[in-house]
């Protein structure tokens, strides 16, 4: 198993964040990369790629943003939005002494990765955009809206979380019928509590994507601060949350940018698949 150490950021108005750090195997080949989960997801999104990323050479960070995991949750909800989030995750890298950064975000960790080139441009060296875009489809909020947040229910045992897991999240991943996978996929989204196993949030993030929200914005200025930074855009190609229209339009606006299509996946690929590994282990090279 890759060695990782575990640790906490005290951000400036005192909460604990959690990160975990993956030594580079061997010979460090590159600059570290930084992994940027979605809205209700924490830093074990990442156990299966970081190993493979820290086996070429290069350090790996995941992070947990505030209001999950073992993050301290914020008894400020408002607090609870992409840009006190990318505020955190760039105190990270200065506590860690890391002056730039391969950015890698999923969904939300995208948006952040676009705020972060915003403010910050020169602490990005490359960025991965995991099936997010400056455009979201209607079908996908609507859905994310639909769950998150409602977090009302406790399961008795692991099996009932995968199967609960599975009824969420199902159609993006139609082919996984290995019940193995659901159960990883719940241990990696709950966690035991006194009353059984919940999910493993703070029902209150879900004000970030409520209607009139960052959700609601036009978010291509931020996109188009990414023009001076090489982008690999990764997209599930069953997808209800960046629409083909999106890709094309990013395409676009930035034609250099690299572009990878995961065949029987929705919202979101680990990066880990057959069709998106190889995209970003070149990507990263």
């Amino acid at each position: 198993m890759m060695d990782y150490a575990d640790a906490w950021l005290e951000t400036g108005d005192g909460l604990k964040i959690s990160y975990r750090v993956y030594p580079p195997s061997g010979e460090e080949t590159g600059v570290p990369v930084l992994c940027l989960h979605g809205l209700t997801r924490n830093l074990r999104d990442f156990e299966d790629l970081a190993p493979k990323i820290a086996a070429m050479g290069r350090k790996v960070i995941c992070a947990t943003q505030r209001g999950r995991g073992d993050s301290d949750y914020d008894p400020d909800t408002g607090r609870y939005n992409p840009g006190v989030y990318t505020q955190d995750m760039l105190a990270l890298l200065d506590h860690l002494g890391i002056e730039k950064a391969a950015f890698i975000g999923t969904s939300m960790g995208g948006l952040m990765t676009m705020l972060a080139a915003t403010i910050a441009p020169h602490r990005i060296a490359r960025a991965v955009l995991n099936d997010i875009g400056p455009e979201l489809d209607p079908d996908g909020i609507a859905r994310i809206r639909s769950y998150a947040g409602k977090t009302d229910d406790q399961f008795s045992d692991w099996q009932s979380a995968a199967d609960a897991i599975r009824t969420i999240n199902g159609s993006a991943f139609p082919n996984e019928a290995s019940n193995e996978f659901w159960l990883d996929f719940a241990r990696k989204t709950c966690r035991e509590s006194d009353d059984g196993i919940i999910l493993d949030y703070d029902p209150a993030i879900a004000v970030s994507i409520a209607e009139g929200s960052a959700a609601d914005i036009d978010l291509w200025p931020f996109f188009d601060a990414l023009k001076d930074i090489h982008v690999l855009l990764v997209r599930g190609a069953l997808s209800d949350l960046l629409m083909t229209s999106t890709v094309e339009s990013m395409q676009r606006r930035k034609p250099d940018m690299k572009f990878a299509r995961v065949p029987d996946v929705g919202h979101a690929p680990f990066l880990t698949e057959a069709d998106a590994w190889p995209a970003v282990r070149d990507f990263l090279s």
